[in-house]
């Protein structure tokens, strides 16, 4: 009796001096899942911030990164974050249109930002904070805004003209707004997933898309397109978000510390996502397998003048107030580029 004693008082004592030190000293996992190439802004800058969050908790939180779908594809990593199968994600705004917030749809409206500096104002502005905001009703918290620059089109036929659209079959994410747009052009648009569009393109399914040179070309989009329109007709904008009920439930200190890796990664993000695609578009134009075409002012103004209506048709669903809103944040930056 004795002995079974002694042996269940060693076996707490060791039991307690195993588990205390552990509890407090457990390493904490956050599931960082996105649908892009890791060489691309948004994948270099996914890394950065697991690399600084690392640093800055002392170990105490492992960041594990999965791209390229790995885990979730567009259309089911939303719904993995809200039921914590996943922590963390960086997917486009387009995204949340179909979550029932639809104010950021107003992203996708054509032709709305005539430069970065416009898109930074507006997303590290009131404006950004409000609208991530509407996500916290569905269990979701906004950490920072990434991007990647500006759209261009792609197809196997020249687009140039709106008449150019006509009929053909171009891949758009689950979005009125932009689903709209190309019909607009007379194009026929096709939600589909990210993962799935060089597929789609190889095999015809599709004729064309639309996203950054950056994402076209580590998708290797030019083997199967031969023809991209620098149109710079929208702007590709990220959020970075985690499951709130997770983020609420980490220890203060550690939420410190892992804004502070956000905020610099951010900053990383953006001082590489022009250069990226600058040097995308060269990589493209180096393979000679993709014409690419400038547009002129007059094709330009031709595509605004078809897409203008867009504005209209969303007005209600998006606000008014909020394109208002925005509309004066870009002027106000687009007269301070204009002093500098």
């Amino acid at each position: 009796m004795f002995t079974i004693r002694r042996l269940a008082v060693v076996l707490v004592l060791m039991w307690g001096a195993a588990v205390a030190p552990g509890a407090a000293a457990q390493t904490i996992t956050i599931k960082f899942s996105h649908v892009v190439a890791p060489d691309t802004p948004k994948g270099k800058a996914a890394e950065k911030f697991r690399q600084l969050a690392e640093v800055a908790t002392k170990g105490r939180v492992k960041v594990e990164i999965y791209p390229n779908s790995q885990l979730y594809r567009d259309g089911d990593e939303l719904e993995a974050l809200q039921r914590g199968a996943v922590h963390m994600l960086a997917p486009s705004v387009s995204k949340f249109g179909p979550l029932g917030v639809r104010d950021f749809e107003v992203f996708d409206l054509p032709y709305l930002f005539p430069s970065a500096e416009a898109v930074y104002r507006v997303i590290d502005g009131e404006i950004g904070q409000r609208l991530f905001a509407k996500l916290e009703p569905r269990g979701i918290k906004g950490l920072a805004y990434w991007d990647n620059g500006f759209k261009q089109i792609s197809a196997n036929r020249p687009l140039r003209k709106v008449a150019d659209f006509r009929a053909a079959k171009v891949r758009v994410q689950s979005s009125k707004v932009l689903s709209a747009t190309f019909r607009k052009l007379g194009a026929i648009p096709q939600v589909m997933a990210f993962s799935e569009v060089y597929t789609a393109l190889q095999q015809g399914v599709v004729d064309g898309q639309e996203n950054s040179t950056s994402n076209f070309y580590t998708q290797k989009m030019h083997e199967v397109q031969k023809h991209l329109t620098l149109s710079d007709h929208g702007f590709l904008v990220y959020a970075v978000i985690v499951n709130r009920k997770f983020w609420e439930g980490l220890p203060a200190d550690l939420r410190k510390a892992l804004e502070g890796a956000m905020q610099e990664a951010t900053r990383y993000e953006r001082a590489i996502a022009a250069k990226e695609n600058t040097d995308a578009l060269a990589l493209v134009r180096a393979a000679g397998t993709t014409q690419v075409h400038q547009l002129t002012p007059a094709e330009r103004a031709e595509w605004r003048a078809a897409l203008l209506p867009v504005y209209a048709e969303f007005e209600s669903t998006i606000g008014r107030d909020l394109i208002q809103a925005i509309g004066a944040v870009t002027a106000a930056a687009e007269q301070g580029r204009a002093k500098k």
